[in-house]
């Protein structure tokens, strides 16, 4: 069910359908409708302006792209990064740079379309990834793409199944998108686990929107790759993330840090009370509660709690719905959504 909104939804979501507590969306540590997070945004429109649309190449540039790259290669622990006007267009920039003779892609099963060119498609199991990466042309270098976070546990924390392949010939492409901001004690993602896993070469790109509440990309890597990505016209051709999304990312860390510590023990407290359900699907520390049950959905809706609810990867794929967490949510909010949940199995109990 599509639901229309005409403001930026909190932990309260006012649609056309009426008023609900909020549980979807991607805003984990609740900065869009925060004032202090507001204020600071605001403040550096004033000083940078609400859009930049020259290239990077220009000859006149903004000195706080610099500054904010070498923040995010340090917090991540990556040798090098560039920031992009979305996670879409850094995901695209990567999987457009690797798509030639020279390399043979292989998609993970729900790799997100962002890491797609035309005509390309997942696999449906990591097992006939292996046996096709096993067969990889000796004349290409074998390009391993997929989502850190893909909702249902494949990947994210534990990485199971690229620990039973052999990456030391393989680049390694991740999208970090829900990661990023997110995961890690200071929001580093995922970087550290995946440098774990010692593939040839690790790129990890993906949204800033999610978990630093900024409209912008990235993309991590050693130095001479980034070069390279840079000097594609594809980056030479496209706008900037805004100069004063990218200032406030790098002055907003003390809000960061407060948010990220409420996602944390929001997180953890619902992770408690949903622990004995066999009903959910949980990736390690993020904090989504992944569902196929459509009559759940139904129930918390008829309840006046909306969660995230859509057919994905495709139209006719089954519906994957999931609660969100997010640091602007109460305790009252978490209980009410148990007792909810409580309510639903006691009634399929009985049926």
């Amino acid at each position: 069910m599509t639901h229309f909104v005409e403001e930026f939804p909190g932990r309260i979501i006012k649609t056309d359908k009426g008023e609900f507590l909020y549980f979807g969306g991607t805003a984990y540590l609740g900065l869009q409708t925060q004032l202090e997070f507001q204020e600071l945004f605001i403040d550096n429109i004033k000083k940078y302006g609400t859009n930049y649309g020259a290239s990077r190449k220009s000859n006149i540039r903004f000195s706080i792209y610099e500054k904010v790259e070498q923040y995010l290669s340090k917090l991540v622990g990556s040798e090098s990064c560039v920031t992009l006007s979305s996670g879409y267009m850094a995901s695209q920039l990567v999987s457009r740079f690797f798509t030639s003779e020279k390399y043979t892609c292989y998609h993970t099963p729900l790799t997100h379309a962002s890491l797609f060119q035309a005509e390309q498609q997942f696999y449906e199991s990591y097992g006939q990834l292996q046996e096709d990466l096993n067969k990889n042309p000796k004349n290409t270098i074998p390009v391993v793409l997929l989502d850190s976070i893909d909702f249902i546990g494949n990947n994210y924390p534990d990485f199971n199944s690229l620990k039973k392949m052999d990456l030391s010939t393989t680049i390694l492409i991740v999208d970090d998108s829900h990661g990023l901001g997110v995961l890690g004690a200071q929001g580093e993602g995922v970087f550290k686990i995946l440098k774990q896993l010692n593939a040839k070469e690790l790129i990890v790109c993906g949204s800033l929107g999610k978990g630093f509440a900024i409209q912008a990309g990235v993309i991590f890597g050693s130095s001479k790759r980034i070069k390279a990505l840079t000097n594609t016209s594809f980056f030479g051709g496209a706008s900037p993330a805004s100069p004063a999304s990218l200032a406030t990312l790098l002055e907003a860390e003390a809000i960061y840090t407060i948010q990220r510590k409420k996602l944390f023990e929001n997180n953890n407290y619902l992770s408690k009370k949903l622990s004995n359900y066999s009903l959910f699907t949980k990736a390690g520390n993020h904090p989504t509660f992944t569902f196929m049950d459509e009559k759940l959905t139904e129930y918390l809706f008829k309840n006046n709690i909306l969660v995230t609810s859509f057919n994905y990867p495709e139209k006719n794929s089954p519906l994957m719905s999931r609660i969100v967490v997010s640091a602007h949510h109460t305790k009252k909010d978490l209980d009410v959504l148990v007792k909810i949940i409580d309510s639903y199995i006691l009634l399929s109990d009985k049926s």
